[in-house]
């Protein structure tokens, strides 16, 4: 039922990848999530560590995750940052024999042919259908389209996952995967109805078991409502999705008030580890996606996966039922 070219290229069993969540995404939740049927996905800077010391802290979480799993996984590589890291981490990756890499924040055409001249799958996250044309005429093989509900760092369009879908399906060739806002076996539902043919989740993959984050992180996010995200950082032209917490406003007021200068100062370095990795739930950046105040318990990575697609059925049966109500004239 859940055959799709996403699953067949990736060979996993269901249409659902697990995103790579920078310094959030440990060895342990990659593999738990594959263990699951999805393809989980390690970090570019798993519990955040220097610059210096990248290559051999991803190493670490390959090899753990091969430890517990022995279905396919990938790595997440950020390129726009610390580009030479971001290489020197695909050498590593290509070392231990990793299947699978994504790449975002940066052009596909840097690292797509040095990937797949390795034998790496290829996918490449994008926020405009220029970005997509780019990306495949780079010879990526999946893409990624990511909206703008999505935590973190966001695409200065910010076009929205149910308009963005749509467009990046009807440019390219290659199959597309839908990545923002999505949590439950709705928006799975829709995002395949959109032409997606798999979702990539963030979000609901953070308050796990499995995720090494600090445990106040997780509660914030599972004590979160509807309107509790806000975007920040405009004023320095990066957009960053997050909680909403003393800091976030006060990044959001300089914001308001276009003191860029004020606002990189105020912003220092580490905001985002102070949150997610040591808990300062008041004073660190908590990145986060809109669809945080859906996800209401720390759960199993693996019951995160099992849920989505046990709800699926309920779904096709409801949408079934609306159709079978038309055609005798309910509707």
């Amino acid at each position: 039922m859940w055959k799709t070219r996403v699953t067949e290229l990736l060979g996993i069993e269901y249409p659902i990848i697990q995103g790579g969540l920078s310094m959030a995404g440990n060895g342990e939740l990659a593999a738990a999530v594959s263990n699951a049927g999805g393809l989980g996905m390690i970090g570019s800077n798993p519990g955040w560590v220097p610059a210096e010391q990248r290559k051999e802290n991803l190493r670490h979480h390959i090899r753990t995750a091969k430890a517990l799993t022995s279905k396919p996984f990938g790595v997440n590589f950020t390129l726009f940052t610390l580009r030479d890291v971001a290489e020197q981490q695909m050498d590593v990756a290509i070392e231990e024999g990793v299947k699978v890499a994504v790449s975002s924040g940066g052009n596909p055409r840097l690292f797509t042919r040095k990937l797949k001249d390795a034998g790496l799958l290829v996918m490449q996250v994008v926020g405009n259908q220029r970005q997509a044309k780019t990306a495949e005429e780079a010879g990526v093989d999946i893409i990624i389209a990511e909206g703008y509900e999505a935590g973190g760092n966001n695409f200065p369009d910010e076009l929205t996952t149910m308009v963005l879908i749509p467009y990046i399906v009807d440019a390219v060739n290659v199959p597309v995967v839908a990545a923002g806002g999505i949590a439950d076996s709705r928006a799975f539902m829709a995002a395949l109805a959109l032409g997606a043919q798999a979702v990539q989740m963030g979000t609901a993959f953070i308050p796990t078991k499995e995720c090494h984050v600090h445990q106040a992180y997780k509660e914030a996010i599972v004590a979160s409502q509807d309107t509790d995200t806000v975007i920040t950082q405009r004023a320095i032209g990066t957009r960053i999705r997050g909680l909403k917490n003393p800091h976030s406003l006060k990044v959001l007021e300089l914001d308001q008030q276009g003191a860029a200068e004020e606002l990189r100062a105020f912003l220092g370095l580490g905001k985002a580890r102070e949150g997610q990795m040591e808990g300062d739930i008041e004073n660190g950046e908590l990145q986060i996606g809109q669809v945080a105040g859906s996800v209401t318990e720390i759960k199993e990575a693996g019951d995160v996966v099992r849920d989505i697609i046990g709800g699926a059925s309920a779904v096709i049966e409801r949408c079934r039922r609306i159709q079978s109500q038309e055609e005798e004239g309910v509707c």
